[in-house]
């Protein structure tokens, strides 16, 4: 047993090393090894010895940490596996991933014949200009939008979720199965109560924590001040591992944006920077169809928002920039989908893709940043909310956590809704599926955020939608249509996360 960890933690080590290798950092780490060595300090008989020294007070080995700390987030790989299998190892997953992806790209294709608007072209000299001369201001533009449509929207993909069936499994002799009232019948393995509560139990200790300075403590904001001056020691120290954990009990509103791009190690550095101007640049150049979804959707969504209608000029230029980055194809390594083809570059949006960015855009100012932190919330969390796989942060795991999680701590609740036709799920999904971005009030909203990045995990998404349905269940039960039951949970703007969540799993636990 110990020979088998062994090999395999050699083998992780081998991976790691592997890909740092080819990586930016690993160049700029062997060039100031290099430098050094002019240093008056590094003495030839003690040289492997000074120069580690050297790296590790010029803040290099720090970096080198952080860079090896976000490849163990990646999942973890296989030499002997087939690579559909390191993608998604369910078949049946990996099929009804591929018809979706089918079906996405022929509604594109059937646009683009329908309205004559081709899949790319090269803007003529002098549409570069004017997009040139308004990059800054494209809030300002009023192209007419009439004619396109989202390719799709969560509804649609909510059906498809419903659909799905494992050919191989014989639900008959599946007690969980057969006792499931929900709309997900695919035999996943989710977490019930004690387990989330054993998973979170940071959360606890927080609001024990906050219990104890309310009742007790006569200076009330001492333990928050104390908690202020432990995240600048985090962001001081410049240590990814340090701030999820931080994370995990809620950032302070003026460190999370340097938290949050230290734990997801984006550092904004010049390579990045010309790397989203070379992405600015391509769309100059070059207009795609789903340009337009992209403005449509922004205007249909964010635009109409009361939080973020100010940032409208910021999500044309980051969401633009997102089609055309190839880079993002590196996550479809760990994901059942497949690579987009080349004529569409990136991932195709749908109605609401653009509420993933919108809540960035209060914490960055500066585009570059605000592109480089979505882009890795994109390929960490937020593709997973709209691909079909069988991981326990997928969308699939997120609605039968939901599902179960409501049915055993509120079955009457559960089967009344059912009896009237007001599945939760259907009135749910919409939420999930945006990580409730544009659903929350902003401040709850990366509170909620704050636990995805510190758990790093999506599950906390299932729990807070069972938890608002747990804390309207009183009205909820007098309802008697979905229309009625979706107007009790149709504002959720005023509710306070943290506290939802922790009354309802510790509530139920108990």
């Amino acid at each position: 047993m110990l020979m088998e960890e062994g090999s395999e933690l050699s083998l992780t080590i081998a991976q790691i090393v592997q890909r740092l290798k080819g990586s930016h950092l690993h160049s700029q780490i062997e060039r100031q090894a290099k430098e050094c060595l002019h240093q008056p300090e590094i003495k030839l008989e003690s040289l492997k010895e000074d120069v580690r020294s050297f790296l590790k007070t010029s803040g290099w080995e720090r970096q080198l940490q952080n860079a090896v700390y976000r490849e163990l987030q990646l999942p973890p790989s296989h030499p002997t596996a087939p690579p559909e299998h390191l993608k998604e190892p369910l078949a049946y997953m990996r099929k009804a991933q591929a018809s979706w992806e089918k079906r996405v790209l022929k509604s594109l294709n059937s646009m683009s014949t329908e309205l004559g608007v081709p899949l790319a072209r090269m803007r003529p000299p002098v549409e570069q200009k004017e997009l040139t001369n308004k990059w800054n201001e494209m809030g300002t533009d009023e192209p007419d939008l009439t004619r396109f449509r989202p390719v799709y929207a969560p509804k649609d993909f909510l059906e498809v979720l419903i659909s799905l069936q494992n050919p191989n499994h014989d639900s008959s002799e599946d007690v969980s199965v057969r006792s499931h009232w929900g709309l997900i019948q695919v035999p996943l393995n989710v977490r019930d109560i004690p387990q989330l509560v054993w998973t979170h139990v940071d959360v606890w200790f927080i609001a024990i924590g906050h219990l104890c300075v309310s009742i007790c403590c006569p200076r009330k904001y001492l333990f928050e001040n104390e908690y202020v001056q432990m995240g600048k020691k985090v962001v001081l120290e410049q240590d990814s591992a340090a701030a999820q954990q931080y994370s995990r009990q809620g950032c302070s509103t003026g460190l999370r944006a340097d938290l949050w791009a230290l734990i997801l190690n984006s550092t904004n550095q010049p390579q990045d920077v010309m790397h989203y101007e070379q992405l600015t640049a391509g769309v100059i150049q070059h207009d795609l169809l789903v340009d337009n979804l992209i403005y449509k959707d922004v205007k249909l969504t964010a635009s109409n928002d009361d939080y973020y209608f100010v940032f409208e000029d910021f999500l044309y230029q980051v969401l633009l920039c997102f089609s055309r980055d190839t880079a993002v194809l590196e996550h479809f390594k760990y994901n059942s989908a497949t690579p987009p083809k080349s004529f569409i570059q990136g991932v195709i949006p749908f109605h609401g893709f653009s509420m993933y960015v919108a809540p960035l855009c209060f914490l960055y100012n500066e585009p570059s940043k605000l592109y480089s932190v979505f882009r890795e919330m994109y390929i960490r969390y937020f593709f997973r909310l709209h691909s079909i796989s069988s991981s326990p942060s997928g969308i699939v795991s997120l609605c039968l956590q939901f599902e179960r999680l409501l049915q055993s701590h509120l079955p009457q609740l559960f089967y009344h809704l059912r009896q009237i036709g007001a599945q939760p799920l259907r009135i749910a999904f919409k939420w999930m599926v945006r990580a409730f971005s544009g659903y929350l009030s902003t401040d709850q909203l990366l509170l909620l955020w704050d636990r995805i990045l510190g758990y790093d995990s999506l599950e906390v998404v299932a729990v807070l939608a069972a938890a608002v349905f747990a804390f309207r269940a009183e009205n909820l039960m007098e309802v008697t249509s979905l229309a009625s039951a979706e107007a009790v949970l149709a504002d959720l703007s005023t509710l306070k996360v943290m506290p939802l969540i922790q009354i309802f799993l510790f509530a139920t636990a108990i």
